[in-house]
């Protein structure tokens, strides 16, 4: 039933018509309508006679909460595990750096049938991943391995040393003989945390996974998008609805045809180590951005996690926002809940339709790899990056605590048990690696050489 049928429809044009009676002369784009760094104008109202339908499907019900664990002592990461799962942990995301640890040992003291994993793994083995294979079979379990070489190459400089030179055939022959689990991921938070625009962000993911439909055979698990999510909260959901329109239509011509798997984390770009109890308020709206962007598994930051090693108050703090949002908010109960915004449905076909052009110019002029390797992909970010940076030190880009309203009393210089800054790893590389860097950190640098 529709309501208020007893009043005639009023069109976007009458509407802007008033505002701009209201503005009283002051032009209205001047005063009203922003532009974003995506280069997308922001309307003060969306009206149905100017909208879009974009046809996304996501289904909110089915998000699972995911626990992060780097794996070093493996009894006391399997504690951790179980301890997480006790206390509502439904996904565990695994860090491997070792290819020497007890995979089945960790998997085999797992409840399996209830939670899904996730493996991080600094190396390249069709020996582990084949052991995971093997206990996803038997155990009926859902198991994403995450490989990533490309990834590894744009964070690190180089590619996986194995005993295979070539990542891409040891890739092949993986996709040959694994069924059960998911094996290929693409690593698009690097790009968010090193600066990059959404429209940077969805062309570089979608072009990173072309290639891997261009080198393997065939893929026949979901791929896994790793996503950051930064604060800016509608035009965050409209980026993980564009990422899922867009993959469908890039893969759609290869022969694949499963929807991808979105796991997504808050970004690290936007926090601080001062006032940092605030972070929790950010990862909090960006949590929010996931769910209602249509992610699958999401992992949040602990507050602590730029400063302190990894620590039982800060994990369940951390788990117990999303705990928070699933169970007394009620955000698992609707599937698609940002259907009929006209405002997110705009933003969506925008995002999704300059990336589209994006990507198109990186296939036209040679690939993802081609790029990555002569250094343009670096350098369109750090070009974005640059701008963000100068945005906040000019006090426009506004992080509370940090540029805008600091506490002049908070000290941290004695309680920093990580380095919270970009290390610098002396080594030789094949291509200059892509950095992530957080927009506050010269401020920090400052602030903590003036503490007595």
């Amino acid at each position: 039933m529709k309501l208020f049928n007893e009043f005639e429809p009023v069109s976007s044009k009458q509407w802007k018509q008033q505002i701009q009676f209201e503005l009283k002369g002051a032009d209205y784009n001047d005063t009203l309508v922003w532009k974003s760094p995506e280069d997308i104008q922001v309307r003060p109202f969306y009206h149905f006679d100017e909208s879009t339908v974009t046809n996304v499907t996501t289904k909110a019900s089915q998000f699972r909460i995911g626990q992060s664990i780097f794996v070093f002592d493996l009894d006391k990461s399997i504690a951790n595990a179980l301890d997480s799962i006790q206390r509502g942990a439904e996904s565990l995301i695994f860090t491997i750096e070792d290819e020497k640890t007890d995979v089945e040992k960790l998997l085999n003291n797992l409840p399996l049938e209830n939670v899904n994993i996730h493996f991080h793994l600094q190396f390249l083995s069709i020996d582990f991943v084949t052991k995971i294979e093997r206990i996803a079979k038997a155990r009926n379990a859902t198991i994403f391995c995450n490989l990533d070489p490309i990834g590894h190459l744009a964070r690190e400089g180089n590619w996986f040393i194995n005993d295979i030179k070539d990542n891409f055939e040891v890739l092949n022959q993986l996709s040959a003989t694994v069924s059960k689990s998911s094996i290929i991921s693409i690593d698009a938070s690097l790009y968010q945390n090193a600066g990059a625009t959404m429209v940077q962000q969805l062309a570089y993911a979608l072009a990173h996974a072309t290639e891997y439909f261009n080198a393997i055979e065939t893929i026949n698990q979901p791929m896994v998008f790793q996503v950051a999510v930064g604060s800016n909260y509608f035009f965050e959901i409209a980026k993980l609805r564009a990422l899922r329109l867009l993959f469908s239509a890039v893969a759609t011509p290869f022969g694949h045809t499963l929807d991808c798997h979105i796991s997504v984390s808050p970004s690290k770009r936007n926090k601080t180590i001062y006032d940092y109890n605030v972070n929790m308020l950010r990862t909090t709206s960006e949590c929010m951005s996931a769910i209602f962007g249509g992610a699958n598994t999401i992992s949040n930051l602990p507050y602590d996690v730029l400063y302190h090693k990894s620590n039982e108050f800060g994990e369940r703090i951390s788990r117990n926002q999303l705990l928070i949002l699933k169970k007394e908010c009620y955000f698992d109960k609707v599937d698609n809940p940002a259907d009929g915004s006209y405002y997110i449905e705009s933003l969506t076909q925008q995002l999704a339709e300059k990336a589209l052009t994006l990507f198109k110019d990186i296939e036209a002029n040679g690939g993802f790899l081609k790029q990555l390797k002569d250094g343009t992909i670096k350098r369109k970010i750090q070009e974005s990056a640059d701008a963000e940076q100068k945005s906040f030190d000019e006090g426009k880009e506004i992080l509370l605590g940090t540029n805008k309203y600091p506490n002049k009393n908070d000290k941290m210089k004695h309680d920093l048990e990580l380095f919270p800054f970009v290390k610098i790893k002396p080594r030789k590389t094949l291509i200059t690696p892509i950095i992530e860097k957080r927009l506050a950190e010269q401020s920090e640098q400052e602030r903590l050489s003036t503490e007595v």
